[in-house]
């Protein structure tokens, strides 16, 4: 969080659970040093079909029990009965949880498509409405500023993002992006359909081009030309593909800020260094509480 003029910044950041001792130390090493720029939360991801719920839910006591900081773990409706994630709900509840990230979440590689669970949550919109029953979370949902890649269309998609709010959740985080105009656009839309929370663009540091090319591919996000351009011939070069990479990121913030936008999250993939070097940029430093 940073105050620059009149205008509060704040910040929240993504991680995922670590499946290993060395990504736990690569994990432990991002939260701790970003930890100390006083975000609103940081958000523990789970992975399709509910396989990391043992290691999102590790991840997220250990953030309870050893820092300061605001967990939101990330619930889905996938593989699983509305009474297992009900139970799940109540026990994040009872470990001092206050913000669930809901998502209706991915199906399993190997499966053809989405499917509700028999048992369960069919969408986002109906696990918000859920868990507004068990407690009161502050529930953030996601949102596509290039429409889900499963959408009938823009105005379904936007009718769905409309579902999730008005079942309860108190903020939509967009899938990444490179066109700041889209985001924008988005936001108008978002405006002029009556929507009046908060959506929060979600911020993506490239660390690896390649990854990044999967990512946006998987989800529907856009690579702009002029991006592939700036990575190009790069492939043998990590020193420079750090620069662009951090050069473009922070350009991207920077004109959102500069159009008034004042929350920002960051999708980290438990890096800290892009991510910590951005909000350095847009104001965002290290609590003085936490020297």
């Amino acid at each position: 969080m940073a105050e620059t003029g009149k205008k509060r910044i704040d910040v929240s950041f993504e991680f995922f659970p670590p499946s290993t001792a060395a990504m736990e130390k690569t994990l432990w090493d991002s939260i701790e040093h970003l930890g100390v720029l006083n975000p609103r939360f940081v958000s523990v991801t789970y992975g399709a079909d509910g396989s990391t719920r043992e290691r999102t839910h590790a991840a997220v006591g250990r953030i309870l029990n050893e820092t300061d900081l605001t967990a939101a773990p990330h619930l889905t409706c996938v593989g699983a009965s509305k009474a297992e994630i009900d139970e799940i709900a109540r026990e994040y509840w009872d470990m001092g949880v206050r913000h669930i990230v809901a998502l209706r979440g991915d199906p399993a590689k190997d499966a053809k498509g989405y499917s509700p669970h028999p048992d369960g949550y069919a969408y986002a919109s109906d696990l918000v409405a859920g868990l507004k029953k068990i407690a009161d979370f502050e529930i953030s949902v996601a949102a596509y500023p290039e429409v889900h890649p499963e959408a009938a269309s823009a105005a379904d998609d936007l009718d769905n993002l409309k579902r999730k709010l008005d079942a309860g959740a108190s903020r939509a985080i967009t899938q990444f992006f490179f066109d700041v105009e889209r985001y924008f656009r988005f936001r108008d839309t978002c405006a002029q359909a009556g929507i009046e929370s908060e959506v929060v663009p979600g911020i993506l540091p490239i660390t690896r081009f390649p990854q990044l090319q999967r990512f946006a591919e998987q989800c529907g996000a856009t690579v702009p030309a002029w991006l592939r351009e700036r990575f190009d011939g790069l492939e043998d070069d990590a020193e420079t593909r750090k620069l662009i990479a951090a050069s473009v990121v922070i350009e991207q913030v920077a004109l959102l800020k500069k159009e008034g936008v004042e929350e920002f999250h960051f999708y980290t993939l438990n890096r800290h260094e892009l991510t910590y070097a951005i909000c350095h940029a847009i104001g965002v430093r290290r609590s003085r509480i936490a020297e």
